[in-house]
This record gives C-alpha cells, structure tokens and sequence, in this order.
C-alpha cells in the first residue's frame, strides 16, 4: 500500500523490515533488501542506501508513521536519526520469501566452492568441478542450510563425502615455496605464514624462503598479498600436491 507524503506517494517494492518492540508498541523500518546486513558488517555505510524512507513506522505496510508521543515514551527521545540507528542495530530483519531463496543458493554455492577448494581426486590430485561435488552431496541426502554456517557445513560435507566416497575424494594441501626479498619480508612474512598450516623450513641466509603447506583455497590469497606488499620481489610456487586420507594427523 502506498505511502502519503505531503507532495507525492512513495510505493515500497522489494522492502526489508526491521522491527524492534520498545515498552509497549512494535516499531518498524522500511530498508531495501540485502541492505541490512551490508550495513551491520560495516560493507554499507551510507543509510540513503539503506532506508527506503528515513522515518520510523508503527506499521510499514498501512504507511503508519510512529507519532512523536511514542517515540518519546518509549525511546526517551524524538530524535529520529538515533531512534533509526538504535532499531538497525538491535532490531529483528524480517526476511521474505526471494531474500530466503537467495540466500539459500548464495550458502549453497559457497559451500560447495569450500569444499571443492578443499577436496581433491587422490588419483589425479587435481580438484573436482563443484557440477560433481553438488551431485555428490545431493546422491547422500545432504540438506544445506542457509541459516548455518558454510564453513561449518562445509566441513560435515567434506567428512561424509569422505567416509562415503561416492566419488574418490581426499583432503588436499598445497606443498609451496615462498620466497622474497629478505629486507621487504619481515614486513609481511607473519601475515603469510599465518596462512600456511605448517612450515617444513623457513631460510634468511640469502633471501627469505619458506617451505609449507597450505589448503589450494589459500594459494591466490598469498600470492596477492605478495603482489600487493614485496614490490615484485616475491614468488610462491607449488612444490606438489599432497593428498590427505580421512584420519591421518593433521599438519
């Protein structure tokens, strides 16, 4: 239903609700959708982006802006711009039917992009299509769900898959070298190896060199950072491909 603004009507399409019950009335913000979330981990912080309109309702829907008399019983104040601030960040985001679907896909999506990151064929070493790691999980019954953790559920896909081996499937790691300037490393050596799970040898005679292993998923990541801090005095390259059976030790 349309909103009535003094000049003109404001129809909300897509919208996201934040409610919050403060003393004895339920109070409401009209926000567009995937908004929220942006804005409580900080990615949004521009509330134009936000709000579909900068006024706190009793009821969105029937346009129903809260009068100044509630605000003030129950917040203390009639301060809008705190009352909005206060409801974004404690208040309850209702989710609609599209936003619950997508973020299913979204958490679906990463999950298998964890695993396959994760995973390889110990055969060939090589990591499988996440196409196959989905027929996989869906051929043993696995339900992803959207308001758990990837990672988490990630990690119970990766040590079914294993125990069932559907398809041949194994942990893998990465053997690397790193190597750069030794004077450059000292400023960014604690941020790579705290990428590498364990180090075999770590050299300062001539440069910095460091041999370890690491999940596949977390070669791009050091090799950007070496891009982005060695001055173009860094490398990593792959040793081998180590594979990892269910129940030996970890690294």
């Amino acid at each position: 239903m349309p909103i009535q603004q003094p000049s003109n009507q404001i129809k909300l399409t897509n919208v996201s609700l934040v409610r919050m019950r403060k003393g004895k009335r339920r109070f409401e913000l009209a926000c567009y959708q995937n908004k929220v979330q942006d804005w409580r981990s900080g990615v949004e912080t521009d509330l134009d982006e936000v709000l579909q309109i900068p006024s706190v309702f009793l009821n969105v829907s029937k346009g129903q802006v809260a009068p100044n008399e509630d605000l003030k019983s129950s917040f203390g104040t009639t301060d809008t711009d705190k009352i909005i601030l206060e409801i974004l960040k404690k208040g309850e985001l209702q989710v609609g039917e599209k936003e619950r679907q997508a973020k299913a896909q979204q958490t679906h999506a990463t999950v298998l992009d964890l695993v396959a990151s994760k995973c390889v064929n110990p055969t060939t070493k090589r990591p499988y299509p996440t196409t196959i790691i989905d027929k996989a999980i869906a051929e043993l019954g696995i339900n992803i769900i959207a308001t758990k953790s990837a990672k988490a559920q990630s990690l119970d896909v990766i040590k079914k898959l294993i125990e069932k081996q559907i398809i041949p499937i194994a942990r893998a790691r990465m053997r690397i070298r790193v190597s750069g300037n030794a004077k450059e490393a000292k400023k960014y050596r604690d941020t790579v190896v705290a990428l590498i799970e364990k180090i075999e040898e770590e050299d300062w005679s001539t440069e910095w060199e460091c041999i370890g292993f690491i999940e596949p998923g977390k070669f791009r990541e050091i090799g950007d950072l070496l891009r982005n801090e060695s001055k173009g005095r860094g490398a990593i390259e792959v040793l081998e491909m180590a594979v990892i059976q269910e129940g030996e030790e970890a690294f």
